[in-house]
């Protein structure tokens, strides 16, 4: 079954310091022999993808997509900078997005009040309920948490946010409720892939 599971390039509300929703879309299935509204999965070859200023690795299902975007906030101008992949004929996107605090803010604000910030704001941006939340750290121990939460279409995101050397890091998978259960292993060991790498 042919599927084309669309992201509008993260339509994005963009709120203190740079939190994004994706919206994941999909056209009507062209009619095929398969049991219809049963997507298939396709097996990916999945390969480790380095952003160009090396700041972290993570395993993505095919090379993604790239974009930056200028916000204007209250801080000054952020850019956020996107990471989107999709695997063929699959209800799921894959997406890496950080982005700068300019430094008074880093230096005023707490690295718990920007990750509680970032759940708020996500949830409000996507009008998403949330299902589950918990604090979490990457492998070189900087602070995280992990938010899960669901849409009014029924898509379920699992977002991890990390705060590391000025920068807001949030490592996204977007699935289909149809999908959810099939691939809810493929997307623990993608967000698991996900390495920060210090800058020097």
């Amino acid at each position: 079954m042919n599927i084309e599971f669309l992201i509008p390039f993260i339509t994005a509300t963009f709120v203190y310091s740079g939190f994004i929703s994706a919206e994941v879309s999909k056209s009507q299935p062209i009619a095929t022999h398969k049991k219809p509204n049963v997507p298939e999965v396709v097996q990916s070859q999945w390969k480790i993808f380095t952003p160009p200023d090396k700041s972290f690795q993570v395993l993505m299902p095919v090379r993604p997509n790239t974009k930056t975007q200028i916000q204007k906030t209250y801080m000054g101008e952020i850019k956020l900078n996107i990471f989107v992949a999709q695997p063929p004929e699959q209800e799921v996107a894959y997406l890496v997005t950080y982005n700068e605090f300019p430094y008074s803010y880093a230096k005023m604000t707490s690295l718990q009040q920007i990750l509680n910030q970032a759940k708020e704001n996500t949830l409000k941006a996507t009008q998403s309920n949330l299902i589950s939340e918990r604090n979490i750290r990457s492998s070189n121990s900087h602070p995280g948490k992990e938010i899960q939460y669901i849409d009014s279409a029924g898509k379920v995101t699992t977002n991890r946010m990390y705060v590391a050397e000025g920068r807001l890091y949030q490592v996204m998978a977007i699935v289909s409720r149809k999908q959810r259960s099939t691939l809810e292993k493929t997307i623990t060991g993608y967000l698991n892939s996900f390495q920060l790498v210090l800058r020097r």
